[in-house]
């Protein structure tokens, strides 16, 4: 297949790919999160498509993207407390699930009686998903396991020749996909962690339950209730290993493993300078750089053949921090080393 590159800058281009979406095509978008692979989220094929090209196992569900967040009432059977999250995050890095009516096919949701819908506030999204003119089903736009894509360069080196389209836009803002929470009854149930921290959603709904789930592995047999939960993700093709201890500690193991050609090295930015070796990369300062860093140092890793280990440094837990840590732990397997 000839994947079409083409500018998110030109408006001819968001309505060629609005046309690809709509005959149930592929196309991947730049949101402020990470590039998304979308197709037409009433179309059972489009979604079977989506799965095939990224190698993602069926049970896995999707995100509808909207372009609206009132066009969930016509895909799912609404929360009240949907319209108080909308109220205070939506456009933004949010996805909720909720009960799915039944023009969502079941091929999108996993087999789940259940959907994830956002409404993402990247403008060539916005424009894209207005030109669609249906729910636009999008998990992110690279090979399953993989880092996700935070720059067009990712999603060309894996998707080109597997999909219909890409749109280049620039690289995305936030860096890590979207916070996921299940709202039941009167309970929210935050299942992904992402820029849309549990302080802020605690902020317009007291009682914020995390499940266990976002920091430790899923069993084989639990099926996964948000996307990314259950399978190896973020991975890049080297074994990362996690380094939990202090500071100074986890400084002297780096210095000493990146004496090793076969060893990458992942700091922090105050530890850079300090660190002498051939495959060294700082993840930032603080915990927003580290987002918007994390999958493009890791697939960095990946144009060095010789590289078998990355040794990464612990995350914070707080604020975005817990969704750093949560997608380097799924990108590490959960392998910790405790200095």
């Amino acid at each position: 297949m000839e994947t079409i590159i083409l500018s998110a800058s030109s408006d001819s281009s968001v309505k060629r790919a609005a046309q690809v979406i709509r005959s149930g095509g592929l196309v991947a978008f730049p949101t402020e999160t990470v590039y998304g692979l979308g197709g037409n989220g009433l179309m059972a094929d489009a979604a079977s498509r989506i799965y095939a090209a990224k190698g993602r196992p069926s049970d896995n569900p999707l995100i509808l993207h909207l372009q609206d967040p009132m066009e969930a009432e016509r895909y799912c059977y609404i929360n009240p407390l949907y319209y108080t999250l909308a109220a205070a995050f939506m456009p933004g890095p949010l996805t909720v699930i909720m009960p799915k009516k039944p023009i969502v096919p079941d091929t999108v949701t996993g087999g789940l009686d259940t959907v994830a819908v956002r409404v993402p506030s990247d403008p060539v999204a916005r424009r894209f998903l207005k030109e669609c003119g249906v729910p636009v089903a999008a998990p992110s736009a690279n090979i399953s396991g993989r880092p996700s894509p935070t720059r067009v360069e990712h999603v060309i080196e894996d998707l080109s020749g597997r999909i219909d389209m890409i749109l280049c836009g620039d690289e995305c803002e936030i860096g890590l996909e979207s916070t996921i929470v299940k709202l039941d009854g009167e309970h929210l149930t935050l299942l992904r962690p992402g820029a849309i921290t549990p302080q802020m959603l605690e902020s317009v709904f007291p009682s914020v339950q995390i499940d266990d789930c976002s920091m430790r592995p899923i069993g084989k047999d639990e099926k996964p209730a948000a996307p990314g939960m259950k399978y190896r993700h973020y991975a890049p093709r080297a074994k990362v290993i996690v380094l939990d201890g202090e500071s100074d500690a986890v400084l002297r193991f780096q210095q000493n493993a990146a004496r090793d050609d076969t060893v990458g090295i992942l700091c922090i930015d105050t530890h850079l300078a300090q660190i002498e070796g051939k495959h060294v990369y700082s993840l930032g300062k603080d915990p927003s750089q580290m987002a918007k860093n994390l999958f493009a140092a890791l697939r960095s890793f990946d144009s060095h053949a010789e590289i078998q280990t990355i040794y990464a440094v612990m995350p914070p837990k707080d604020g975005i921090g817990m969704a750093v840590h949560n997608r380097l732990m799924k990108a590490a397997g959960f392998s910790v080393l405790k200095l």
